[in-house]
C-alpha cells in the first residue's frame, strides 16, 4: 500500500486509563478534526470503552456522525455558527455550546419549533479572547433565567495552560468562578463545569472541576515539548505511526541539485530515495532535513522541497534501501511526530491532524 497511517487504540486507551488515575474528574474525550487525524468512530469507540463518559467535537456533522454509528453518551458541539441545523442536533440530543446572546435565540427557537427542550453548555470567554460570552454577558444573565433550554454544563477554555506558571492562568480561573457565582445567583445552576484541557489536566487539579477535556494527551502527545516536556516525560504512548512506500532508490553524484527550485545540492556520491507521500497528503512543504524517515534499519533525512505526492530522501552511499521497501514517516523507530512538527516549524497537533483522509487509517 502506497502509504497507511496505523493507529494503536491500546496507546489510547492506556492513556486514557493513566490520566483518569489521577483525577476525580469525568473524562470528555475530544474527538474533532477526526479524532486528531486518528479516526473519529474507532477512536470515539475506543475512549467509551476506556473510561470516557462524555465526548467533544467542534462540528455538528462530527457529532451527527458519532450518533449515526450507534454512539449514545453525552456529545457537545461547540463550534456552531448561526446557520447550522440546530433542530437536527436537539432532535440527536447533542449538547450545543453557547457562546452569544444570538446562539441562545437560535436554539431556543429550533427546540420550541421541535417542541424539545435543548441541552446546552453556556461557554464563556475567560481571557483567552476567542469563543464564548463576553461584552453581552450581563444582558445574558437576563436573557437565560427564562429561555426554554436545558443548563447542562458551564465552561471555558485556557489561552496558556501549556504553560503552568503564566499568571494568566490563575486570573482566567477566578474569572470563571466569577462568572459561574453569577450564573448562580441568576438561578441557573449547571451541573457539568468544565475547564481544564491537556495541559491544565495533566498539571492543574484546581481547575479540573468535574469534567476534563482530553485533546492531545488522549492521543499520546506533549501539550508543548518545549515547557511540559516530551510524551515519554509525561508517560504518555504516542498513537500514530506513518508509513509509506519507497517508489524509486537511485545513485547520484555529489553535486546533483534535488527538486522544485534546486533549494539543496548532495554534498556526496550517494543514494536517494523518493517516498510515496507529498504535501496532499499532508506532508509539510517546508520541512528541513531536520526529519525524514526509517528505512532499512536507518535514518533518511529530507532532501530538497517536499512535492504534491512525494518526498526526497538521502540514504547515504551504504544503504541497502530498496524499491518497494515500507519506511517510517514517523512512530518510534526513527523520526517521532514531535521531531516532524520542530522540522515543519509547527506543532504535533498540526503534524497528526494534517495526515489526509486519502492515507487509510489501520487500527490495532
Amino acid at each position: 500500500m502506497r502509504a497507511t497511517v496505523e493507529v494503536n487504540l491500546k496507546a489510547i486507551a492506556n492513556n486514557i486509563s493513566l490520566i483518569k488515575s489521577n483525577t476525580a474528574a469525568e473524562i470528555l474525550a475530544v474527538v474533532k478534526a477526526d479524532a486528531y487525524g486518528h479516526g473519529l468512530v474507532p477512536v470515539a469507540k475506543c475512549a467509551i470503552a476506556s473510561g470516557a463518559t462524555w465526548l467533544g467535537v467542534a462540528l455538528l456533522e462530527e457529532a451527527q456522525s458519532l450518533r449515526e454509528s450507534g454512539i449514545t453518551v453525552p456529545i457537545i458541539s461547540w463550534l456552531t455558527p448561526p446557520g447550522s441545523d440546530f433542530k437536527r442536533a436537539i432532535e440527536l440530543d447533542i449538547d450545543l455550546s453557547i457562546p452569544s446572546l444570538r446562539h441562545l435565540e437560535l436554539i431556543v427557537a429550533a427546540g420550541k419549533a421541535l417542541g424539545k427542550k435543548p441541552r446546552v453548555h453556556i461557554e464563556v470567554d475567560t481571557g483567552m479572547t476567542r469563543g464564548g460570552l463576553l461584552g453581552e454577558w450581563e444582558e445574558f444573565l437576563i436573557a437565560i433565567k427564562g429561555a426554554e433550554v436545558d443548563v447542562i454544563g458551564f465552561w471555558s477554555h485556557f489561552a496558556r495552560a501549556d504553560e503552568p506558571n503564566e499568571s494568566e492562568n490563575i486570573s482566567q480561573m477566578q474569572e470563571f468562578e466569577v462568572r459561574l457565582t453569577q450564573l448562580q445567583g441568576a438561578g441557573i445552576n449547571p451541573t457539568h463545569i468544565h475547564f481544564a484541557n491537556s495541559a491544565a489536566t495533566l498539571t492543574n487539579p484546581s481547575s479540573h472541576h468535574n469534567i476534563v477535556r482530553l485533546g492531545i494527551s488522549m492521543y499520546g502527545l506533549s501539550p508543548d515539548v518545549n515547557t511540559l516536556g516530551s510524551s515519554q516525560t509525561l508517560e504518555l504512548e504516542p498513537a500514530m505511526t506513518l508509513k509509506a512506500e519507497v517508489h524509486l532508490v537511485k545513485r547520484v553524484p555529489a553535486g546533483s541539485p534535488v527538486g522544485y527550485g534546486a533549494t539543496e545540492v548532495t554534498s556526496r556520491d550517494t543514494k536517494l530515495a523518493i517516498i510515496t507521500m507529498g504535501y496532499s497528503d499532508g506532508i509539510p512543504r517546508n520541512t528541513t532535513n531536520q526529519a525524514g524517515v526509517f528505512v532499512a534499519g536507518a535514518k533518511a533525512p529530507i532532501i530538497g522541497r517536499v512535492s504534491m505526492d512525494q518526498f526526497v530522501v538521502d540514504l547515504g552511499p551504504d544503504s541497502n534501501a530498496k524499491a518497494g521497501d515500507i519506511a517510517e514517516v514517523f512512530g518510534s523507530l526513527g523520526y517521532s511526530i514531535d521531531d516532524w512538527a520542530a522540522a515543519a516549524g509547527t506543532i504535533n497537533y498540526e503534524i497528526v491532524t494534517r495526515i489526509a483522509s486519502r492515507v487509510p487509517r489501520i487500527y490495532a
